[in-house]
């Protein structure tokens, strides 16, 4: 990084194009294509059909854990049946769940000896909420987890090669440079990368002057840097064109209500979110009706149900990653929660479909009465005087609003805000509303809600097509 830092902008271009083509090769081989060919067809298959595709992968990844790896080495055999979802239901029951602290613990465990170190690939997550796990990735599963990728953007009108905006956390640009532009071009996959690193008001403009000077076809990036772009774009009277961009693709963090619709607005495309782990133990993308469905291709997706009504159940996520066997992650808890509609969104659409990954179990508000609230972005939606805001809490008693205010921000906006916060979290809780220039970000990804506070989970368990169980006493050791 030293060098590149001292290279002019044409050589930067020209590293930057480098590393795009060595994850270009390592994403989209041979193997890429055929599964994106095939999951684009099995995207139309029935629910029997994805239970045969499930129970079928399935089997294979817990014969690979229980015959490659030290932490499965006690697992049971896949339980057979001429049912498939009795199968998985069964075969998943005699898998005790685990949780971050036993992979981070035991990690070497769990990675698998058929497969030579060589031919995997080292990751490493972000450690947002923790220390970070160290992982192991097979070439397969890189090229499998990007066919996701790649069958809900070609669905949306992207297509592979094309150029494309690119707002994401990586150093593209030298921190101490201060002057434009605050952009880098990887000619190889057609990007431009923007700097999240440089955004502060005395750079705007420069930035949508590039953006509306790039060759673009789509855009993607973490949402909470695209949102902060929408609102200078549109603050100063600068959206893109609708119909220029086919769409705009948002991941890594959670896409919230009020981010979305400016995001739209600023880049006149609709916005796709994507839901997916370093671990590659789960990919849920979204829909034409924006709602996240299941890759069951990729994962298998359970829930430990803590709400639930006659249209939903919300609760945190046990996912069981069906390709990486490199290092299998059977019935993990991700840590992160969601909502699981009961009834199908799309008719012609199989499989298990979510409203929304309402985000961490630690992101939630939690009440003097011990409720855990989430989604608590939508409070913010008809919200005019807010262009920026983030909940934090470090106390059952008590939540502190943080808000970066607009021009529009009056007593009115702010006794509306409280109003509206009141209906979601009762009379009970104290609410302290601070204004404040900018929201410090805590590393590149921003969290809408930061609370320290715990939360209980329960340990009924769902699968789609399957009963509630209870987790089984034995298992891996």
């Amino acid at each position: 990084m030293l060098v590149y830092n001292h290279l002019p902008v044409s050589l930067q271009n020209a590293a930057t194009t480098a590393a795009g083509w060595l994850l270009a090769r390592r994403r989209s081989g041979a193997h890429f294509r055929r599964t994106l060919e095939e999951w684009e067809q099995s995207v139309h298959a029935s629910a029997d059909q994805l239970a045969e595709i499930q129970r079928r992968r399935l089997h294979r990844i817990v014969e690979v854990a229980r015959h490659h790896t030290g932490f499965y080495r006690d697992l049971p055999p896949p339980v057979e049946h001429a049912d498939a979802s009795e199968s998985i239901g069964r075969t998943l029951e005699q898998i005790e769940p685990i949780d971050k602290r036993v992979l981070r613990e035991r990690s070497s465990d769990f990675y698998a000896d058929h497969i030579p170190f060589r031919h995997t690939f080292k990751a490493r997550t972000s450690g947002t909420t923790g220390t970070p796990l160290t992982l192991r990735h097979s070439r397969t599963a890189i090229q499998e987890e990007y066919a996701t990728v790649w069958r809900m953007r070609r669905r949306a009108g992207a297509e592979l090669g094309t150029p494309h905006l690119t707002f994401g956390g990586r150093i593209v640009v030298p921190i101490s440079q201060t002057t434009p532009p605050f952009h880098r071009r990887d000619h190889f996959t057609g990007q431009t990368m923007f700097s999240l690193y440089h955004l502060k008001a005395d750079n705007l403009e420069h930035y949508i002057d590039a953006i509306h000077a790039a060759p673009a076809c789509y855009a993607q990036g973490y949402p909470s840097f695209l949102y902060q772009l929408a609102r200078a774009m549109l603050d100063l009277g600068r959206p893109i064109p609708p119909g220029r961009l086919a769409a705009v693709f948002t991941s890594s963090e959670t896409l919230l209500a009020f981010q979305r619709e400016s995001i739209e607005e600023a880049f006149g495309a609709p916005a796709y979110d994507r839901y997916g782990a370093s671990e590659f133990s789960v990919s849920m993308t979204a829909g034409p009706d924006r709602r996240l469905y299941v890759d069951m291709e990729f994962c298998i997706v359970e829930i430990e149900p803590e709400e639930e009504t006659d249209d939903f159940i919300r609760g945190p996520l046990l996912v069981t990653g069906l390709s990486n066997e490199a290092m299998p992650l059977l019935r993990y808890r991700i840590g992160d929660t969601g909502t699981l509609l009961k009834r199908p969104s799309d008719p012609c659409r199989a499989g298990m479909v979510f409203e929304s990954i309402d985000g961490r179990i630690e992101d939630y508000a939690i009440t003097p009465d011990g409720r855990a609230i989430g989604r608590l972005d939508h409070v913010f939606k008809d919200q005019t005087g807010v262009a920026e805001a983030q909940i934090r809490q470090q106390k059952p008693e008590e939540i502190l609003v943080m808000v970066v205010p607009t021009d529009a921000w009056n007593s009115a906006c702010r006794d509306k805000l409280v109003r509206s916060l009141r209906i979601r979290l009762g009379r009970e809780i104290r609410i302290l509303i601070q204004e404040v220039q900018q929201i410090e970000r805590q590393g590149e990804k921003f969290r809408f809600v930061e609370s320290e506070v715990g939360r209980l989970r329960s340990t009924r368990v769902h699968q789609a097509g399957s009963r509630e169980r209870m987790p089984q006493p034995d298992g891996p050791k």
